[in-house]
């Protein structure tokens, strides 16, 4: 769901959460800041009970599926009042053995960005005052030293990570490294995946008709989602881990020989199969050579020369040309 209309469920849960009496819908329209800021005095849809009416039966219906136990009840004036009873809407104790509070312990350490990372910092805090035992030393029980982290520099992830959640449309500017500027795409994202420390997406592309993935650190500009519904169905299974490594060459048919200068390249060094130095402070590699390997190579700049074969070293020089044209 949308930011604002979870803030607005929010609000309401806590409202009846936290009433000792019922409430009315009445009431409710006053006191809850985004019921205010719509149909409020002074706004265009103040007069519109009926617009309300529908947008409340709708929070209540969707509080209702998320779990929460509302009683619809009337009170002394004769309106039908609402309330959720916290005897009624109280979770069972929470009981975790030392295994599975490691593993939400470590799992909550991987998300370092984003909105995410409060949201997990809060859950364990709640999961500490009710007893659960979670280490914060990763060098207790047992466990290794080394913790995982999930980078997320790009400012299109949270958008595009609630766009994929809530199934809406995205429209953003993306550069290929051929491309000198970036072109608008417009996309049905599925999925978000991180692939040696890049985040990509995978989605149905409406103008190409295709499924397609995008890098995130080549989207410019801001994420805009559309209220319109998918056009294409949604796959069970996407594949952006291999589309990605078919990029990099990963899906190698040949290999490749490259000139790469002394302590450049370091995901190219991890995969070469031979390494030697070819002086005046470069290093000659041995690498696989499958296809998107020249888009890979693009992004080094000047620290990578293609040695052979020839029509990878046209393709690469193609590709900066149409960089520096640019």
């Amino acid at each position: 769901m949308a930011i604002a209309k979870a803030e607005r469920l929010m609000n309401l849960a806590l409202c009846l959460l936290g009433t000792r009496r019922p409430l009315s819908k009445r009431e409710l329209r006053a006191s809850i800041e985004a019921y205010v800021e719509t149909f409020g005095p002074g706004n265009a849809a103040a007069a519109n009970d009926d617009a309300f009416n529908r947008m409340f039966e709708r929070d209540k219906d969707d509080l209702r599926e998320l779990g929460l136990v509302i009683e619809t009840v009337e009170n002394l004036d004769g309106d039908t009042g609402y309330l959720a009873r916290r005897d009624s809407n109280r979770l069972p104790p929470v009981a975790l053995d030392a295994e599975e509070a490691a593993a939400l312990g470590l799992a909550a350490k991987v998300w370092q960005q984003a909105r995410l990372a409060g949201a997990a910092s809060g859950a364990l805090q709640k999961l500490r005052a009710a007893g659960m035992p979670l280490a914060d030393d990763p060098y207790q029980e047992g466990h290794s030293a080394l913790e995982p982290r999930i980078p997320v520099h790009e400012s299109a992830f949270e958008p595009l990570m609630l766009a994929c959640r809530d199934r809406r449309p995205v429209v953003f500017d993306y550069r290929k490294a051929s491309a000198a500027r970036p072109e608008p795409r417009h996309v049905e994202p599925w999925t978000l995946e991180c692939w040696r420390g890049h985040w990509y997406l995978a989605g149905w592309d409406r103008d190409r008709q295709a499924e397609r993935v995008f890098r995130l650190s080549r989207i410019t500009g801001r994420v805009r989602s559309r209220a319109t519904a998918f056009t294409a169905p949604v796959p069970d299974h996407v594949t952006v881990r291999e589309t990605v490594e078919s990029w990099a060459g990963e899906t190698a048919t040949g290999t490749a020989r490259i000139r790469l200068r002394a302590g450049a390249g370091y995901p190219l060094r991890a995969r070469a199969m031979s390494t030697r130095a070819a002086g005046a402070g470069w290093d000659e590699l041995e690498i696989p050579y499958g296809h998107g390997l020249d888009a890979w190579l693009v992004e080094f700049g000047p620290d990578v020369v293609v040695l052979e074969p020839t029509e990878l070293r046209a393709d690469v020089l193609d590709r900066l040309r149409a960089v520096a044209k640019g």
